[in-house]
């Protein structure tokens, strides 16, 4: 049964982040979200709930009607058998926890994920898969993610008899910032779209109402709610079928 909030849409659940913020006067130990996956969810008509980054979220799941894992700092190359690689910054072990018990849990009763970037990747390691650690090192260019502050702008194509396809079209430009991709595939993914350069930009679950990974950002463009849009649908279809 959908569970709809008194503004009438889906409930999304977006994880959040946990990280030391200074606003004046004070300096804390926050929880925190990109103000653009609030909006965008609203403006696709879901009601979006902030997750913590603490293993009690995942209880939170069975009261949601979709899940979007955001992006962020790196997964910890530990949780696929790797080395920290010199250009790698592990998130905090508990967003780690926190968001593959979350991910488990949406995944175990099938309710519709959105993986953003960081959740890309993380999804990935989830089923088993592994990532590059620095996409320079393997392509030879930076325009996945050109500086710091700075989202690059790339070209996608999309694979056929896939739900990205049918959600986002043959192409797309999107906006992305990310120095890690995906590698070997997880357990039971596919992927769904590739940049010109040959790295993975999206991956989709197969035997699961909407479980798609985005390593671009969605959230960024405000005018292209085709993604969220679908993730909602899902959402609905779900509570139409209970």
């Amino acid at each position: 049964m959908q569970r709809r909030s008194a503004g009438g849409g889906p409930v999304v659940g977006i994880t959040g982040y946990g990280e030391i913020a200074r606003y004046v006067p004070f300096e804390h130990d926050t929880v925190l979200l990109p103000r653009t996956y609030i909006d965008v969810v609203t403006a696709a008509g879901g009601v979006p709930v902030v997750l913590p980054p603490i293993p009690l979220s995942a209880g939170v799941v069975d009261r949601l009607d979709a899940l979007v894992i955001s992006g962020g700092p790196d997964v910890d190359p530990g949780r696929y058998g790797a080395e920290t690689g010199p250009q790698t910054v592990p998130a905090r072990e508990e967003r780690d926890e926190a968001e593959l018990a979350v991910l488990s849990r949406a995944l175990e009763r099938d309710v519709p994920v959105l993986a953003v970037c960081r959740g890309h990747q993380l999804l990935n390691v989830a089923l088993g898969g592994t990532l590059h650690q620095h996409v320079p090192d393997v392509v030879g260019h930076v325009r996945h993610g050109p500086e710091p502050t700075v989202y690059g702008e790339i070209e996608v194509r999309t694979e056929r008899d896939t739900l990205v396809r049918t959600l986002v079209g043959e192409e797309a430009r999107v906006r992305c910032h990310h120095h890690q991709a995906v590698d070997r595939l997880g357990e039971g993914l596919r992927v769904s779209a590739r940049a010109d350069d040959g790295i993975v930009e999206a991956i989709e679950l197969g035997g699961q109402r909407f479980v798609v990974g985005v390593q671009w950002h969605p959230e960024q463009d405000a005018t292209d709610l085709r993604l969220v849009s679908g993730l909602l649908q899902a959402a609905t279809e779900a509570g139409a079928a209970a």
